[in-house]
């Protein structure tokens, strides 16, 4: 879709946003913010190669915080009429008028909000039909019924078709807008040996329709996962090296978001508390955060609050180098608002070198971890202790699956124990990272 078709979709929204700021100006508030979106998608679900659901979603919400002095109050509407604005705004000055007042509310500082804006190519109309959608779906789960005569049954597949409109605007002046797509496509294969059955996925996720991994390939990959965990066992109690596939990778890295992120760090609930400027990582190791990646599925010009996302290291050989601060954040632990309102802007982890497989063979003996399960990790002592499952890795090959075992460490010493981040990355989430391979960890078995 062309820029102005784009700027056609916009206007109603930047109108609508326009009216409320100026209504809850005339109230006689000190500031406001507001926020509007409209989406739709189209979802289909398939079993065993019939249609199991079709979904269609399209709506829209518009929300308002305006503040008197230091007291906030909020309010949102579905109802985009001039009419049903303008008593969300009221509903919102009402609140205000009846909330405790936070000196370190507000919004964001002027001088912070965004001024450039860059093409990040995030929109990528289709105009696909369920059945279009069906077929994939349907080609998917052919392919993994087909892949292994161990392969017994699927336990479905999902393509998902989705495309928004959102536009911010504040008392600043500020008032911009944005569109996005999202395509996604998952399948799940279920295999059974010996009595015993496992089960395991695939899936691929872009802006652009035709940059998807092919049904095939996603429904075959799903297969051999699924294929290769048949007759797991156990192994004893132990302490070996492990390496995190890059799924579980960019988990490890979620709980580094949440231990640098302000709300964690004003509350005292983080193992990382005071930790700016020091060594988390070893000193070969980095983090990029790069906001501004073209058709990124983490990009984005500004954050929820308007500020400009900026390039900027979060972890510079080894060392924090930045918190991930909202304005309430920063105003709360006296620092700078870093643009982080509403998460964080494709990660990218450095690497040693190696591909994926070259690092299971310099692992020699150790674990591979393709699952883990469970909600052990203490954000406020980085004590982390999961179930999981895996791979036996004996001299550098993988020997069995195993399962039904228990991985335990201290966030902190796992990532300063980091030894290797293979090169060839998963860029399916906001954080862009190989396999990360750990020189030990305690193993929980039998």
């Amino acid at each position: 879709m062309s820029s102005s078709s784009i700027d056609i979709e916009l206007a109603p929204l930047k109108n609508a946003v326009s009216m409320a700021l100026e209504f809850a100006a005339s109230l006689g508030t000190n500031a406001a913010e507001v926020a509007i979106s409209k989406q739709q998608g189209l979802s289909v679900s398939t079993r065993l190669k019939e249609v199991e659901t079709v979904e269609f979603n399209k709506d829209g919400a518009l929300g308002i915080t305006l503040y008197r002095g230091g007291c906030k109050g909020s309010s949102s509407t579905s109802d985009l009429s001039p009419e049903a604005i303008k008593e969300a705004v009221k509903a919102a000055d009402g609140i205000a008028r009846f909330t405790s007042e936070d000196a370190f509310s507000g919004l964001a500082d002027a001088d912070r909000m965004a001024t450039e804006f860059h093409d990040l190519q995030l929109y990528y109309p289709e105009d696909i039909t369920p059945e279009a959608l069906t077929e994939l779906a349907i080609r998917a789960e052919a392919a993994a019924l087909d892949a292994d005569e161990q392969v017994k049954t699927s336990d479905g597949a999902n393509v998902n078709a989705h495309t928004g409109f959102k536009v911010y605007g504040n008392s600043h002046g500020f008032l911009q807008g944005e569109a996005s797509s999202r395509y996604s496509l998952s399948c799940v294969a279920i295999a059974e040996s010996e009595g015993k059955m496992q089960r395991d996925y695939d899936y691929t996720v872009a802006r652009q329709l035709n940059a998807l991994a092919s049904p095939e390939t996603v429904g075959l990959k799903a297969a051999q996962k699924t294929v290769d965990r048949l007759n797991a066992r156990k192994i004893a109690t132990t302490q070996l090296p492990v390496l995190f596939s890059p799924e579980i990778a960019t988990g490890l890295m979620g709980h580094l978001v949440s231990a640098i992120s302000g709300g964690s760090l004003y509350r005292n609930s983080s193992f990382l508390q005071d930790a700016i400027d020091t060594d988390i990582f070893p000193d070969w190791f980095s983090i990029a955060e790069q906001p501004h990646l073209q058709g990124g599925l983490a990009s984005a010009n500004y954050d929820s609050e308007g500020v400009a996302t900026v390039e900027r290291q979060i972890i510079d050989n080894g060392r924090l180098a930045s918190y991930l601060l909202t304005s309430y954040s920063a105003r709360k632990l006296g620092m700078t608002n870093t643009g982080h309102a509403g998460g964080i802007y494709n990660w990218t982890l450095s690497n040693t070198g190696q591909t994926f497989t070259q690092l299971i063979k310099e692992m020699n003996t150790g674990l591979l971890v393709t699952e883990v399960m469970g909600q052990g990790v203490n954000g406020v002592t980085g004590d982390y202790s999961r179930g999981a499952a895996g791979f036996y890795v004996e001299n550098g090959v993988i020997l069995y699956p195993v399962e039904e075992i228990t991985i335990a460490g201290n966030l902190k010493d796992m990532y300063s124990n980091m030894v290797g981040v293979a090169k060839d990355q998963d860029l399916r989430s906001s954080i862009r990272t190989g396999g990360i391979l750990l020189s030990d960890m305690k193993v929980a078995g039998n």
